[in-house]
């Protein structure tokens, strides 16, 4: 999700995208550690959202 679309939504669509991404990436770890992932660059994607959403959050308050 690019950050002009986190930008234009409120503090719970972007909670709710918090925890939903760290789920995603938990899985990923998960994954990745069975041998599933073929996509290991899903996981740096994540990371990089989850980033964006934190510091949303930390400037909105």
């Amino acid at each position: 999700m690019k950050i002009a679309e986190l930008r234009q939504r409120n503090k719970e669509d972007l909670a709710k995208n918090l925890s939903e991404d760290r789920e995603k990436l938990r899985q990923l770890r998960f994954d990745l550690a069975a041998g599933k992932v073929k996509n290991v660059r899903e996981i740096r994607k994540i990371k990089k959202e989850i980033a964006q959403i934190l510091t949303l959050l930390e400037v909105n308050k």
